[in-house]
């Protein structure tokens, strides 16, 4: 069964150089690395963060006499009962070769586990001190190290965490060696909590040294977007509201919240991904082209775009609940949470005036994906009469089958001049064969160690995407939208196909793309 990442939930460079290919490690190529996973009994850890940094070790991107692995959090264990753990999560394969299982051995004698609070000041001092043992063991000299704390934790307990990173832990002089800390996703529930989170992070450590992570930022197609967008000639000229309908993003699930709603129902759907993976999705597809691939000047557009969507209207959102939803013992019975939500942005700028832009996730629908679906206008002056046949669409699919495709019309084979839809199709698994595609956080904890942040959520750009949903989080907050019921298995609300209609959405009937086969 698919799971949820998103609840527990080799690219470019800061250096002078604009080249993609500069790679910047901050440090001296034999200096000490110490990677510190804060929370690792959880699932977060132990599902995503540990094996990412095992495939970075197979891949050699991880070097055995740099770098060290420490597991902290309160559970009282030992090195070896984390290893048995995590051992389970490594080798998935009960085929595993002995290559294979030597591997995962050498990996995790690489880890070591500290136990302690995440408020005490002498527990984080036993963490430093296993650190600087770890260091004074590969020769580093002081200020050289690199040290990178990863927040695998409830967002409740960030400032103390950073507040004790701070006091105990940090790299003791700056002599090319850095403390880095990287934070999961929520941040906040509002701007107002957003705000709050940042100011107490940001009191203790500078915006470069902070890394916000969203894991859909790692994904390799929501990664070509930028390549798609800005290296091609052919979408240059069509990337604007002279040939572009409308816009959709969409996530579905075909899974309920199976047995965790009452996490869930601190949320919903809106505050779980559209406000964060979704609305970074549409900041690819809509910015303007930066000056450089540089990190700064990527997020300094997605931030203007941000910056250019309209209030959000009343008429412009729809919200569903799935019909067995409060049967969850965990689940309030008169939640108004919604587990379906379709938002329409509008863009106040030259490019986007007048063009949709439709944020859809849901879960327990009728099927389980990810993509991008760029709606082409109607050729003027039909001379086929094939309109009703459908729309060109350029489609980006994120998960599962990743691909991208152009939905074009042609002339059916034969002898009569008649039309069908089809395809220009690139999918990666038949165009890529035997090309094993990186997990995003192996390519997102990698881009921290190189400290690249373009792949990050800047804090003036959280504090953006904030201010657009907070009103509408705030009126679901009080009981002024509800959640309108539907079916386990279907797409959601009727009330949202209806809205997209009226948005100008043409669906094509008949046609479905199915990924080729080798």
């Amino acid at each position: 069964m698919a799971t949820n990442d998103c609840w527990h939930c080799v690219q470019r460079s800061t250096l002078e150089d604009d080249s993609p290919l500069s790679v910047d490690n901050n440090g001296p190529e034999n200096g000490s690395l110490s990677i510190v996973v804060l929370g690792a009994s959880g699932d977060l850890a132990k599902k995503k963060t540990f094996p990412a940094l095992f495939n970075l070790y197979k891949q050699g991107f991880l070097l055995e006499n740099e770098v060290c692995i420490f597991g902290y959090a309160r559970t009282k264990i030992t090195d070896e009962e984390l290893r048995n753990r995590l051992h389970g999560y490594l080798v998935k394969d009960k085929d595993a070769s002995r290559e294979q299982l030597e591997a995962v051995s050498k990996f995790l004698h690489l880890i070591k586990y500290v136990s302690g609070a995440y408020d005490s000041e002498d527990d984080f001092r036993l963490l430093d001190k296993e650190i600087s043992k770890h260091e004074s063991l590969t020769n580093t000299a002081e200020g050289s190290s690199r040290r990178l704390f990863y927040l695998a934790l409830p967002p409740s307990v960030y400032p103390s965490v950073s507040k004790m990173i701070k006091t105990t832990c940090m790299t003791k002089s700056d002599l090319g060696g850095w403390t880095r800390i990287v934070v999961e996703k929520p941040f906040g529930k509002d701007l107002e909590s957003a705000e709050e989170l940042s100011n107490q992070i940001g009191e203790l450590f500078e915006e470069p040294q902070i890394y916000r992570i969203d894991h859909y930022l790692g994904k390799e197609l929501v990664q070509n977007m930028l390549v798609l967008r800005f290296a091609n000639r052919m979408f240059l000229p069509l990337w604007n509201r002279d040939n572009i309908a409308n816009v959709q993003i969409v996530f579905k699930e075909d899974f309920g919240t199976d047995g965790r709603g009452g996490y869930f129902d601190q949320y919903g759907i809106i505050r779980d991904i559209i406000q964060n993976h979704l609305l970074q999705i549409f900041c690819l597809v809509a910015m303007e082209k930066p000056i450089s691939v540089r990190p700064e000047h990527i997020r300094d557009e997605k931030v203007k775009v941000l910056e250019s969507v309209l209030p959000i209207k009343d008429e412009d959102i729809v919200l569903g609940q799935y019909e067995g939803y409060r049967d969850d013992p965990t689940v309030p019975d008169n939640s108004n949470t919604p587990t379906f939500a379709s938002v329409i942005l509008r863009v106040h700028n030259e490019r986007w005036e007048g063009v949709p832009f439709i944020l859809k996730a849901g879960k327990a629908l009728e099927s389980r994906k990810a993509d991008i679906r760029i709606q082409f206008k109607d050729v003027p002056g039909d001379i086929f009469k094939c309109q009703k046949q459908g729309r060109n669409e350029f489609v980006i699919r994120l998960q599962p089958s990743e691909a991208m495709y152009m939905k074009l019309t042609v002339k059916q084979p034969g002898l009569e001049m008649s039309t069908v839809q089809s395809e220009l199709d690139l999918s990666y698994r038949q165009r890529y064969n035997g090309v094993t595609i990186p997990e995003a956080y192996e390519r997102l904890i990698l881009d921290t160690i190189r400290g690249d942040q373009q792949h990050f959520v800047r804090r003036d750009e959280l504090k953006a995407s904030w201010e657009i949903f907070t009103p509408l989080l705030h009126k679901i907050d009080k009981g002024e939208f509800k959640s309108i019921p539907y079916k386990q298995g279907s797409r959601g609300p009727a009330e949202a196909d209806k809205m997209l209609e009226k948005a100008g959405y043409v669906q094509t009937h008949g046609y479905i793309w199915i990924p080729p086969t080798l």
